[in-house]
């Protein structure tokens, strides 16, 4: 069998998204154990002008969904961004993974070479299905995981390269 763009998209995100969840999982933790309200993690940022942790899951998970659904022609599905705990940002990763992993893989035969327009209020971007997986849709969930890694870790969190990676033994 053939690698498929569904292969491509859709398995490194849901991997990823569970690798997020382990580490909102021992941020989460590390916060009860050194009793910082998790707050204080949960608004945390990087710089002034980056996005809070809990931000950087909403993206994370946005971007999923809508490769996800664009690729295979499915509605993306709308959530609240009102996520203010560790709990609620678990269980928007594990609604995006199941939305992931319910889309037919059918469903991605030729998505390849479809046609990505995302409009937006100052700009629009147009790919063909490859481009907006690689150049686009992977390219941004890993930069918003990565930063979600990068808050905690500064926080003081001990998390590593493994946890990030999904290697954890």
């Amino acid at each position: 069998m053939a690698f498929s763009i569904y292969d491509t998209s859709v398995s490194p995100l849901v991997f990823m998204l569970e690798n997020l969840s382990h580490v909102l999982k021992v941020g989460a933790a590390h916060a009860s154990e050194n009793n910082v309200p998790a707050k204080d993690y949960l608004e945390a940022r990087l710089a002034p002008d980056m996005y809070p942790l809990v931000k950087q899951v909403q993206v994370a998970t946005d971007m999923s969904k809508g490769c996800g659904a664009r690729l295979a022609g499915a509605e993306i599905p709308k959530y609240e961004d009102n996520e203010t705990s560790f709990a609620e940002l678990q269980a928007r990763i594990a609604k995006t993974v199941a939305f992931l992993k319910g889309l037919d893989t059918g469903a991605f035969a030729g998505a390849e070479d479809k046609a990505v327009t995302l409009k937006f209020p100052n700009a629009e971007f147009n790919f063909d299905g490859k481009g907006y997986v690689n150049n686009f849709a992977l390219p941004n969930v890993y930069f918003h995981i990565t930063m979600a890694y990068a808050i905690l870790r500064f926080k003081g969190v001990p998390l590593g390269k493994p946890d990030f990676m999904g290697r954890r033994g």
